[in-house]
């Protein structure tokens, strides 16, 4: 294992994300512990102490003017970034001296904000929290937002998505510099993904789907959303709206930019994670959602969210069953 000491700055601020900081210094504290010639450091904009998104006081190094050279910089994110323009941009310039030097640069969710605000993501793929991918892209045109991705590596700059993100960002950092072994080695101790399957779409509630203008179309979606599993192929919906095929077929596209049928397999689709989420079995899910068998729900939650049925339901139904099932293996 080498031996030159790499020194990691962490950039925080008052707000930051508590998370999004003592994530990835968990990783390389574990790292360092093993022996990988890791110290960390903490630096704000004027080298005061910050309060975090806990309320839990984050002790600094010193101002990020007068950081030695850096090895690695970590970016936290907060929600002050999104919502409050001259905030970043202050937060931005405080970042330049740090970022200017360093070997690589990483941001955390909404870490992303300001190193798109610094010019350092133009042209460069990048993500951030799903809930926060679209402004970004709209704010920073120039960037290539990467909404489902969990992190991204584009040259030498790092960007992930939110907050536990941080964890599989700085698991690849550990790797890049020291080899699988190791990251595979902390990943085990901390009982975390070395690397988790499918993107963070898995996480996010599909609500992109534009608000209906036409009354009728309203009560079709109302329908829709009521009884999933109902008979909802373009021919019914029109006998039910008592107009033609063709021009609910119209309707779709023009207010929701989508036809009947995709529509509808969305909201089974949200239906049936729900479903999963309860507890049900992959064929209930399927059946009860209205997706039918077991085949089509296992495809269309692949094509949406790069995972299984059961890998989700895995994942995100209830921790009592967690719970129960380890005491009783204990």
């Amino acid at each position: 294992m080498p031996t030159t000491q790499r020194t990691i700055g962490f950039f925080v601020y008052d707000g930051v994300q508590l998370l999004d900081v003592c994530g990835p210094l968990e990783i390389f504290g574990e790292a360092a512990k093993r022996g990988a010639p890791y110290r960390m450091r903490m630096f704000s904009p004027t080298g005061a102490d910050v309060i975090s998104s806990a309320g839990v006081r984050l002790c600094v190094d010193s101002a990020a003017s007068d950081a030695p050279p850096l090895d690695t910089v970590v970016i936290a994110g907060s929600e002050k970034l999104v919502a409050d323009h001259r905030s970043m941009v202050d937060l931005a310039s405080a970042i330049q001296p740090l970022a200017a030097g360093a070997r690589r640069v990483a941001s955390v969710c909404t870490g992303a904000f300001l190193l798109a605000a610094l010019g350092m993501l133009d042209g460069q793929r990048a993500t951030t929290h799903w809930r926060h991918a679209a402004q970004l892209q709209s704010r920073f045109p120039a960037v290539a937002v990467e909404p489902d991705a969990i992190f991204v590596k584009s040259g030498h700059i790092f960007t992930s998505a939110g907050v536990s993100a941080g964890l599989d960002l700085a698991l690849a950092l550990v790797e890049e510099d020291h080899g699988p072994d190791l990251a595979r080695d902390i990943a085990r101790e901390l009982v975390v993904f070395m690397q988790r399957p499918g993107g963070q779409s898995q996480f996010s509630v599909r609500t992109g789907v534009p608000a209906a203008r036409t009354p009728v179309i309203r009560t079709i979606l109302d329908r829709i959303i009521l009884e999933p599993a109902a008979d909802h192929r373009a021919d019914a919906l029109a006998r039910q709206a008592h107009m033609s095929e063709r021009h609910v077929r119209r309707l779709f596209n023009s207010e929701l930019g989508m036809t009947p049928g995709n529509y509808v397999e969305q909201v089974r689709l949200e239906r049936a994670r729900a479903l999963l989420e309860a507890g049900s079995s992959v064929t209930s899910a399927a059946a009860r959602s209205g997706l039918g068998s077991d085949e089509t729900l296992r495809r269309v939650f692949a094509g949406t969210y790069g995972t299984t049925p059961s890998e989700y339901r895995q994942r995100f139904a209830t921790t009592v069953r967690a719970v129960r099932s380890g005491s009783r293996s204990s």
